[in-house]
């Protein structure tokens, strides 16, 4: 589970916090604030939960309007209308439309301003909020509010936390305003269009505890002067467009639980320094243009639960080291260029549960000490060199969920070990397998995706395969499989679970016709995908197939069918894609096909079609045509008026 950073939104506990002096209030609300929060409603033009149904001209705004807090002078304090309401110990979620009021710059005394996630907020920020110089806490996140961060901010030197993250703010944060906010505790401005680089006055925030600058448009590198804020504990920057090394100065931050770098274009090595990040417990570096080895270092970090370094360019061993982290639960390294063996250090990570590996270039046997991890439920080795011939027995002595070895060596049969495995997810594509598919496959009642793709598979499917109730992801293509569809399609479900998602069983031997009843088939009521291409079937398409309504693609190029194209197929509705090339299909193309609303890619060429191709609005290449010389119109030559 990914983790956050965001603010939880328990305004309505701030507002009974802070103005415990609401029953000392001796005056009556202030003149001059009661015009400013009227203003401010004034800017609204919507308002459905009637947050500001008791804001009246008549009333008096410290003990009458709800959401207002006042000191015992009457000055207003506290200022509580977020769009998650608490209401007899239930959260609403409700909106507001309109613009912020200048005229809230004018409440001098306002320590507190929630208007977080009312949705629909507009405009810029005020400048005049650069006035509220008591203001310790606000919340302006989950709105539509544009324009820049306002310069005037620098003024709000008793502000703890700020909050503007998830609206369209844009433009540069001036350093100048970051380098005077050193009350500062918490600092949210994710989800926005910010740019320009990252305030290099940010390491003068000596209180931070949080910095969440995710989603934006930050560039340039991550300043050195990050590694004051001694007190941090949550630093996210994922997803700029940051650039540069990681500094060194990182390895000070002894404090910090969370740190996500993922999603930029950040390269050179991951500094050994990180060792003193002693508190880490969730770290994420992936999706950036690293390179060089992980340090030895990396040992050192002892809370450290979830590392996440997939899809950069690392190379070299991965360090036994990383043995020693025996709080890990989750290892993500897939996507880089390691290499050597699997260190058999690993198996001292008695927490692990994911270890993900995949697509590096590792070689050598698998460490039989894995064996210990008696945790693990993922374990994917896919696509690296192992060689492994066989798959380790002592595979079976873990409770694995998922087990992903595509492109690993491994040969011969399937081992009848897994027959007595809990193995929900099962990938052995693009090996060297071979023989039938075993009768004990049954057995698998945990499976929900099995792909067995090129290999040398060469049996029928067979009838016990039916039974295999909670399958839903199915890929069988490039083998030699052979025999009737109908083990697959009429396959058992357990509602609302085993119902069909997608079928690849292309370029095999299988044998039609297509069943005419498909379409009425349980397991393929919701399948979005049904590729068989390249199997001699022979037939006709079933007219049943227009009731898959979620069907989105379709190929079945070189089945040998026959006979018309259904005009039923136009009834499933969410049809991208249709490919039906390489058939002997006659007749006319059913204008209700040709039209769906969601097809991007539709391809008849090499059948035997005749007729005017229905007007259509897809842009669809001549060549999906061609090869049918009884067509004609648009996008092939003008048919000939008889």
């Amino acid at each position: 589970m990914e983790v956050s950073i965001h603010r939880n939104t328990l305004s309505f506990v701030l507002f009974f916090f802070l103005p415990a002096a609401l029953l000392l209030v001796a005056e009556a609300c202030n003149v001059v604030d009661k015009e400013a929060l009227l203003q401010f409603k004034h800017k609204i033009t919507s308002d459905p939960s009637r947050l500001l149904h008791s804001w009246k001209s008549s009333s008096d705004c410290c003990t009458a309007w709800e959401g207002v807090g006042c000191d015992s002078s009457g000055r207003v304090v506290n200022i509580s209308r977020p769009g998650l309401v608490s209401v007899n110990d239930f959260i609403v979620d409700t909106y507001m439309t309109g613009t912020l009021s200048p005229f809230l710059g004018n409440l001098s005394f306002l320590q507190i301003l929630d208007l977080s996630n009312l949705k629909d907020l507009k405009g810029p920020i005020p400048s005049e909020f650069g006035k509220l110089l008591r203001l310790t806490h606000l919340f302006l996140d989950s709105n539509k509010l544009t324009g820049s961060v306002p310069i005037t901010f620098q003024h709000l030197f008793r502000l703890q936390k700020l909050y503007l993250s998830d609206n369209h703010i844009s433009g540069v944060v001036h350093s100048s305003v970051i380098g005077s906010l050193r009350s500062l505790s918490e600092l949210g401005l994710s989800g926005n269009q910010i740019s320009g680089s990252i305030p290099v006055s940010i390491g003068n925030l000596a209180l931070l505890t949080k910095l969440d600058l995710h989603e934006n448009r930050f560039s340039g590198r991550i300043p050195a002067g990050i590694g004051k804020l001694k007190n941090l504990k949550y630093l996210d920057l994922s997803e700029n467009q940051i650039t540069g090394r990681i500094p060194r100065s990182i390895g000070r931050l002894s404090e910090l639980v969370l740190l996500y770098l993922n999603h930029n274009r950040i390269n050179g090595s991951i500094p050994s320094s990180i060792s003193g990040l002693r508190s880490l417990v969730f770290c994420r570096l992936s999706e950036n243009k690293l390179t060089g080895n992980i340090p030895p270092s990396i040992g050192k970090l002892s809370r450290i639960q979830r590392i996440i370094l997939e899809n950069n360019k690392l190379t070299g061993k991965l360090p036994a080291t990383i043995g020693h982290l025996t709080t890990l639960t989750d290892v993500f390294f897939s996507n880089n260029r390691f290499t050597a063996k699997i260190p058999s250090s690993f198996g001292n990570l008695i927490n692990l549960q994911t270890l993900d590996l995949s697509r590096n270039l590792l070689t050598g046997q698998l460490p039989p000490q894995l064996v210990k991890l008696q945790g693990l439920q993922t374990l994917d080795l896919s696509f690296n060199p192992l060689g492994l011939a066989s798959i380790p027995k002592w595979l079976s002595k873990l409770k694995l969920f998922r087990l992903l070895l595509a492109k690993t060596g491994v040969e011969g049969r399937l081992p009848r070990w897994l027959s007595s495995s809990s193995i929900s997810v099962l990938d052995l594509s693009c090996n060297g397998l071979k023989g039938k598919l075993p009768h004990w496959i049954a057995n698998m009642t945990s499976l929900s995706f099995l792909n067995l793709s090129y290999n040398g598979f060469h049996s029928s499917i067979p009838v016990e395969f039916k039974t295999l109730s909670l399958l839903m992801d199915l890929d069988l293509h490039s083998n030699m499989f052979s025999g009737n569809l109908n083990p697959i399609f009429s396959k058992e479900v357990v509602d609302p679970l085993g119902h069909f998602n997608s079928i690849d069983l292309s370029n095999n031997m299988f044998a039609g016709p297509i069943e005419e009843n498909l379409g009425d088939r349980p397991a393929l009521a919701s399948i979005t995908s049904l590729v068989l291409s390249h199997n001699q079937l022979g037939g006709s398409i079933p007219k049943s197939m227009g009731k898959l309504k979620e069907l989105k693609v379709l190929k079945l190029v070189g089945n040998g069918l026959s006979g018309r194209i259904p005009e039923e197929l136009g009834d499933a509705m969410e049809l991208n894609t249709i490919l039906l090339s390489r058939n002997k299909l006659r007749g006319t193309i059913p204008a209700k096909v040709l039209n769906l609303k969601e097809l991007t890619e539709f391809d008849v060429s090499e059948n035997r079609l005749s007729g005017k191709i229905p007007p259509h609005k897809a842009i669809i290449p001549a060549s999906a045509f061609s090869g049918n010389p009884g067509l004609c119109g648009a996008p092939l030559r003008p048919c000939k008026h008889s």
